[in-house]
């Protein structure tokens, strides 16, 4: 039986697994700055909100900011005036300067664990990430400082967070995939993907070590009541969209890049975008959240 990661594990893995992502992290997730994407973040803000913000918060603080896609998505959307964005990796913050720079938008960045954030006592009005609480050893002291660094009425959202369910559910397309692939290649003419020694040593190969939780609906609430929070409000989201995702990213991932057509590429995504919309009308207002893939999280300070 192997031993549970230590904390310094988990923070190593994840700071040198994210470091040698960042370059191509936006390209293989499909990260959209422009009108796509800022209409996804803020449709999961709405979400777990359970509602429209009255107006855009003022200070904002993302946790785990990667390469940028909400932080950046929800200046761009006006969701936000003011963003800092952190992150235990620093090429992911180089990855996000890149994209403010390019986006012509104004972020603070600072590289710092959840765990320990070096901001004063209620700093901020939001405090919100994107699939980030899942890569946190010490979630009890995370959400601690979410608090202490948070105004009085001001908002804590996290969003794309692992189910337990959803999590299991996922293996299933990947599997399928799996098998599947040889097959697809050869409708597609794509080459498989060779391998490549480089990226087994240089961080790329500790991407199986860096999700550390998977989350039922009462796991998040109890994390956010604990630390003082009041009217927590937990949801699901990604159901289709999530058998889909998973499928198409795994069978791309099974060849070499440039051989896979710009058509089919086009073809996933739309595909992908039609299927989340059928689980945002028809499923998510239907099914318990512990169903979804994804949880998303909110909460205020009082």
């Amino acid at each position: 039986m192997t031993a549970p990661a230590t904390y310094d594990r988990i923070k190593e893995v994840n700071e040198r697994y994210h470091d040698a992502a960042a370059f191509e992290y936006d390209s293989k997730w499909g990260i959209d700055f422009g009108e796509i994407g800022q209409e996804q973040v803020r449709s999961k803000l709405e979400k777990a909100l359970a509602g429209r913000p009255a107006e855009p918060f003022d200070r904002a603080l993302e946790i785990g900011a990667g390469t940028g896609y909400f932080s950046l998505n929800l200046l761009q959307a006006g969701a936000i005036r003011q963003a800092t964005a952190t992150d235990i990796s620093p090429g992911m913050l180089d990855a996000l300067r890149a994209n403010a720079a390019r986006l012509s938008l104004e972020v603070r960045t600072e590289q710092t664990e959840a765990e320990r954030l070096p901001f004063e006592d209620a700093s901020f009005d939001l405090v919100f990430g994107h699939a980030v609480l899942h890569h946190i050893p010490d979630l009890e002291r995370a959400f601690s400082e979410f608090h202490r660094v948070m105004r009085p009425e001001g908002m804590l959202v996290f969003c794309g967070e692992p189910s337990r369910y959803g999590d299991r559910l996922a293996w299933l397309p990947k599997h399928a995939a799996l098998l599947a692939a040889p097959a697809w290649r050869r409708a597609l003419r794509a080459s498989a993907r060779k391998p490549n020694p480089e990226k087994e040593s240089d961080g790329h190969e500790l991407e199986g070590e860096v999700d550390v939780h998977a989350f039922s609906p009462g796991d998040l609430r109890d994390l956010a009541r604990s630390a003082g929070f009041a009217a927590v409000h937990v949801s699901g989201e990604e159901l289709l969209a999530n058998v889909h995702g998973w499928t198409m990213r795994t069978l791309e991932e099974s060849a070499e890049p440039g051989s896979v057509s710009w058509r089919w590429r086009r073809f996933a995504f739309r595909t992908y975008l039609a299927l989340q919309r059928v689980d945002t009308r028809l499923l998510e207002p239907r099914l318990p959240p512990s169903l979804f893939y994804n949880l998303l999280v909110s909460a205020r300070r009082p």
